[in-house]
């Protein structure tokens, strides 16, 4: 080894770095993940021209340059902020099999269907297994072009003479860099490349998207800082058994990042559902205890979707408290609030509260959906199919007020529901209407009353 060289172990987990080996990483404490990587010291000959940029006045600069691409899938311009922001670097990650080449194909090509030259690289299928899914896909673009490889250098080196205005690569774990001898995938490799394709992006003005892999643990594969370099991380999620697949924006520099966008996989690729609500009540059984709908808000859109709950005897002596879509801590909140405020005490309960659809469900505007399915459920006596509840429950019993009431009722609305149960506080500046019963509790006593009284 030279002098100009030194030796770093680096975790592969999370990109902690340290000069002798170690069992256990001491930051995210991973058994097994520090591997040996060879570096160069930079020397003076390496050291690249600034490319720092004059100062400017704030008010003199143009947005003109930042008008977004849209590429005609809605649900994907929504997540987005309202479509693909040029030079952005944005990051694609999800579970194996869950159609992220799928998504990412079918938008190159509805790019490309604007004139737009669109260049996918391929560090994983050949160029014929691109064709054969394109073929499925009903991908025929002209201006859609492939490229299969792994090299970074011989990527960027063609990449002058083509002069794409749109750039995919899948996926960023595959490629490598030729100034560092780990394999491809690991940390150094990752952000090296990573960090390359930025400089491109940013330098050019051309948007690149990113596939990434993801580890058991449900994150990106890759150290932190993977996320940290690109401007958007998008997670695709949804059970690969179900139709359903939820794209939900975790970073977004150019928008908000609590918008989703639906999607239904076929046999031809994603389409975009334009009402979900519809799609996750449809299947909602009739008079069965335990059911209740929620008007939830992602971003700008409302969305109602149906919380389930089944409380029974527990046979164990620790019952059970299983949630899925929701927060697990909220429910054990709950539970508590129903037995010292309400007297129903479900301790010796085994409880169950899932979000149908596989949709996540973080707002607190829940509660007053999860209290009424547990209620619905414990009693079993089903709750009205033509009701709609929202609210906030806090540790004393009281149902606090939400955001944007309108919205949810509106929503609710179209879709035929007439009756709507929220908190007091929130009928201030409510518009009467006359096809809806609106109705406003100010405790879970007066949610009880209004259910089963």
């Amino acid at each position: 080894m030279t002098k100009k060289e030194k030796t770093r172990f680096v975790c592969q987990n999370c990109g902690y770095e340290a000069i002798k080996w170690m069992g256990r990483c001491p930051d995210c404490g991973q058994w097994s993940s520090m591997v040996e990587e060879v570096r160069k010291a930079p020397g003076k000959e390496t050291r690249r021209a600034s490319a720092m940029g004059q100062a400017e006045r704030l008010e003199s600069i143009s947005l003109a340059p930042e008008m977004r691409l849209k590429t005609g899938l809605s649900e994907f311009d929504r997540t987005l902020g309202g479509g693909v922001v040029p030079g952005s670097l944005i990051l694609i990650g999800g579970d194996p099999g869950i159609g992220k080449s799928t998504i990412i194909l079918q938008v190159m090509d509805r790019l490309a269907r604007q004139k737009l030259r669109a260049l996918y690289l391929s560090g994983e299928e050949s160029a014929q297994q691109i064709k054969l899914r394109a073929e499925r896909l009903g991908v025929h673009s002209e201006d859609l072009y492939v490229m299969t490889g792994t090299c970074i250098e011989d990527f960027l080196e063609r990449l002058g003479p083509f002069k794409p205005d749109i750039v995919a690569v899948d996926s960023i774990q595959t490629l490598y860099t030729e100034d560092m001898p780990s394999a491809p995938g690991s940390v150094g490799q990752v952000r090296e490349v990573a960090s390359r394709l930025m400089a491109y992006a940013k330098g050019t003005g051309i948007p690149v998207f990113l596939v990434g892999h993801v580890t058991k643990d449900g994150a990106i594969a890759g150290p932190k800082v993977l996320e940290h370099l690109v401007d958007t991380v998008l997670y695709f999620e949804g059970d690969g058994g179900h139709l359903f697949r939820i794209l939900r924006a975790v970073k977004n520099r150019y928008g908000s990042t609590n918008e989703i966008g639906v999607f239904e996989m076929k046999d031809s690729g994603l389409d975009a559902v334009g009402n979900p609500s519809r799609i996750f009540l449809q299947e909602r059984p009739e008079d069965v205890p335990g059911s209740a709908v929620i008007s939830c808000i992602e971003g700008t859109r409302p969305l109602l979707v149906e919380i389930q709950a089944l409380v029974g005897p527990s046979p164990l002596g620790m019952p059970r408290r299983t949630a899925i879509g929701v927060d697990h801590n909220r429910i054990s909140l709950l539970v508590a609030v129903l037995g010292k405020r309400l007297g129903m005490q479900l301790g010796d309960q085994d409880i169950f509260v899932n979000v149908a659809g596989g949709l996540k469900v973080d707002e607190p505007a829940a509660d007053l959906g999860i209290v009424s399915a547990m209620m619905s459920s414990f009693l079993n006596r089903p709750i009205s199919r033509d009701l709609v509840v929202f609210g906030e429950v806090g540790l004393a019993g009281e149902v606090r007020g939400v955001s944007q009431p309108e919205m949810r009722l509106n929503e609710a609305r179209k879709l035929g529901f007439l009756h709507a149960i929220l908190p007091k506080t929130s009928l201030e500046g409510l518009k009467p209407s006359k096809n809806m019963n609106i109705s406003g509790v100010g405790s879970v006593q007066d949610l009880y009353e209004r259910l089963f009284g």
